[in-house]
């Protein structure tokens, strides 16, 4: 028989600790650690696993078409063919398989890479984190798109950047306020060290930016030597509408655009598989951040997708994907016309999986998260997530694309009632005529 381990000493219930306690560890935070700001998108996670609540908040990619002896195929594979080397550490840039296979997902969006470009990261939130990590000193200034994506929010936070929004449209960022703002930078003596911009199917906006855009903006770059992160997870979640080429393409290898992405949306999040395409001595110093990071992705994660590509049509897959996608952004546009105020308005996106929506300005949707989750049991992102300087507040990111058609529409007409009561109560302290 084995020798019994002795049992530890039993540890303090955490309740006990008193605010004088919990004290303690004020003085020892680092100081970024203190102006850290929580993901509202991850905070309202949670929500999903209470099945009352109706989430309108999460990205979650629909997993339902991926199928279950596909799933078991690729796992027997991995276990079979490849299990001792999926069980070990890994090269922190990836496997040379999984990175050559990328260089052939990026040139299905007319992206032409080379596996020397390509670094394998925990998920396309990983990519994020180390490209503002890589370039980003406490203070520097970061031009972002306002409202941005709201998970990139606790990256500019924790490496203390100082960002300043450019405002969106239904074409995508307004280029002309990316030039406006370089010049008033330039006359404060400030230069931004990098510009963040999601150009397809916007997360929160749903917008995509317009050709003319996309070439103005490279042609900027060029000119004024401003770095682009291009972060581009949902290029092939397209349901209508042409393909426009990526600003990595339009670059042409001039080295002013980082680009950023993926498999979590085009095939499932849970596998936290993405990459980094940038100029190798770019890579080279990602490459130490990852190290510090995490060592390497995990190895299982990539043999997982390696099989997978190798087995399947991963096109074939994404179709069918944006198929369902395209089916619940109807439903969602169908409900928002039905249950929201006239005052009210909401992007129509040819992709991606968000709808942004404005509402009255005397409306706060911080305000109305509370009331809708506690009275009518649905959920969404508030706008204020989107922004670092408190921009937002009338302003919601509402997801179709993680939850069935039935429950968009009940979602949105639940939502709707919360919005018609705070109206009423707006209406009933004397704030309309």
């Amino acid at each position: 028989m084995p020798p019994r381990t002795p049992k530890p000493a039993p540890r303090p219930a955490e309740t006990a600790l008193t605010p004088a306690d919990a004290a303690r560890y004020d003085t020892r935070f680092a100081s970024r650690a203190a102006g850290i700001k929580s993901s509202a998108m991850r905070d309202l996670m949670s929500l999903s696993e209470r099945p009352e609540i109706i989430s309108l908040a999460g990205g979650f990619p629909s997993t339902d078409a991926f199928a279950r002896e596909v799933f078991d195929e690729v796992v027997a594979a991995v276990s079979r063919d490849h299990l001792a080397s999926a069980l070990q550490y890994g090269p922190t840039e990836g496997l040379g398989e999984l990175r050559e296979r990328i260089v052939d997902v990026m040139a299905h969006e007319g992206a032409a890479a080379r596996i020397e470009d390509i670094m394998v990261t925990s998920g396309g939130q990983q990519a994020i984190d180390l490209s503002i990590r890589t370039f980003v000193d406490p203070g520097d200034t970061v031009l972002a798109e306002g409202p941005t994506y709201p998970g990139a929010v606790p990256c500019f936070t924790t490496y203390e950047a100082r960002v300043e929004h450019v405002p969106i449209d239904d074409d995508g960022l307004r280029v002309d306020l990316v030039e406006e703002a370089l010049e008033r930078l330039r006359a404060e003596g400030r230069s931004p060290k990098l510009l963040y911009t999601i150009p397809n199917f916007h997360n929160p906006g749903g917008v995509t930016m317009s050709l003319e855009r996309r070439e103005r903006l490279v042609a900027l770059a060029h000119e004024r030597e401003l770095l682009i992160v291009e972060d581009n997870p949902y290029g092939q979640i397209r349901f209508e509408g042409e393909p426009l080429p990526t600003l990595w393409e339009l670059d042409a290898g001039a080295g002013w655009v980082i680009y950023l992405s993926t498999f979590s949306k085009i095939l499932a999040p849970g596998i936290r598989v993405g990459w980094v395409a940038a100029p190798q001595a770019v890579l080279r110093k990602m490459n130490l951040g990852k190290q510090a990071a995490d060592l390497a992705s995990s190895t299982v994660s990539q043999r997982f997708i390696l099989e997978y590509l190798r087995r399947h049509d991963w096109r074939e897959y994404v179709a069918r994907l944006n198929g369902v996608y395209r089916s619940r952004r109807d439903a969602m546009l169908r409900a928002l016309d039905e249950e929201m105020p006239a005052e009210a308005s909401w992007t129509r996106p040819q992709g991606g999986l968000f709808v942004w929506a404005t509402l009255p300005e005397y409306l706060d949707s911080s305000d109305l998260l509370a009331s809708a989750v506690e009275r009518y049991e649905v959920a969404f992102v508030p706008g204020r997530a989107a922004f670092l300087d408190g921009r937002g507040g009338n302003a919601m990111r509402l997801n179709f694309s993680g939850i069935p058609e039935p429950m968009i529409g009940e979602g949105v007409r639940r939502l709707g009632v919360a919005v018609a009561e705070m109206t009423e109560l707006h209406r009933a302290l004397g704030g309309l005529g």
